[in-house]
């Protein structure tokens, strides 16, 4: 597919959902609230069954909605619109306030997480950094301000969006594809690596969303029409997106081991219980004493019913 190929979709969409469910502050500080290990890990295998429904909830009828679109029984204006035209128009009342209530409650729980991430990223990794004496309400009130910014940024950026795509669930893949790739490279040699340092990891972070950021002003002149075929920067924009992502973690990774390479390696002391490989004997035999078949069934399934899917809407 042009827009979707295989190699894309297994490596590429690889990347990003590692990097989304994995080294995402808002979805990790769910996991980390969890009391032990066992919990934490079955919570996670739920919430991947909980993730399977998006494939009922969105794409089937999507199906329904462009069946009814082609029997004229359904006015769409465009694909986002899918979703609200069926809640409208086929759903009996009372059920359309259930619809709608559960959409706004899942809004407002993903708005909250997001905002609460941001303000706590920002307070405690940077600005409480350079304000370390101040008290605790200050730090609040910091966040607060934090997070009104975040907001507006984000309501600045709405047109933005438009030029980059009209399907807003393609929109999101592309940035993602964009921002993933540095952070998961990061993350994954950050705890399969004793040779990694910070110095590495800042320099691939860096290079990876400079890179990333280039090609977003890319795309965002295509949707324009300012760059245009003929521009010699328009080979950079006919990368798809999913190759694309998949170039960046490779360039992430190659910078992360030269810097590392070329500057002082990290001492045990400070590897100590980061990698695979420093954990403590303690640490270890706790992790396994945290899983058992149940586990490895539950997580067997999913990933069956996963394959299934791809295998079957292929």
């Amino acid at each position: 597919h042009p827009n979707f190929p295989w190699t894309g979709m297994l490596f590429g969409s690889t990347i990003i959902g590692a990097w989304y469910w994995c080294t995402d502050q808002y979805i990790v500080q769910r996991t980390l609230s969890a009391p032990d290990q066992k919990t934490a890990r079955r919570g996670s295998i739920f919430a991947a069954y909980l993730k399977l429904l998006p494939v009922f909830i969105f794409m089937i009828p999507g199906m329904i909605a462009l069946a009814l679109s082609k029997k004229g029984l359904l006015d769409l204006a465009s694909s986002d619109a899918a979703f609200p035209a069926l809640v409208h128009n086929l759903l009996p009342i009372g059920v359309k306030g259930i619809v709608v209530g559960g959409l706004i409650a899942a809004l407002m729980s993903s708005l909250g997480s997001l905002f609460n991430s941001s303000a706590t990223l920002f307070t405690a990794d940077f600005y409480k950094r350079y304000k370390p004496d101040k008290p605790e309400k200050h730090y609040v009130k910091v966040g607060r301000i934090a997070t009104a910014v975040v907001v507006i940024l984000g309501i600045v950026w709405v047109p933005v969006m438009k030029v980059i795509s009209n399907v807003l669930y393609e929109y999101l893949q592309n940035v993602q594809s964009l921002l993933a790739p540095a952070i998961f490279a990061v993350f994954l040699l950050g705890i399969t690596s004793k040779r990694v340092n910070s110095k590495g990891a800042l320099w691939g972070l860096s290079i990876g969303f400079g890179l990333g950021m280039f090609r977003l002003l890319l795309d965002i002149l295509e949707g324009t029409g300012i760059l245009t075929q003929s521009n010699f920067l328009y080979s950079i924009v006919a990368i798809n997106w999913l190759h694309f992502c998949i170039i960046l973690f490779i360039i992430s990774v190659a910078v992360i081991y030269i810097v590392s390479l070329m500057s002082d390696k990290p001492s045990d002391e400070k590897l100590r219980g980061l990698t695979f490989k420093t954990i403590s004997e303690e640490d270890a035999a706790e992790t396994k004493a945290s899983w058992n078949a149940w586990d490895v069934i539950h997580t067997v399934i999913v990933a069956g019913i996963v394959l299934a899917v791809y295998i079957i809407f292929n």
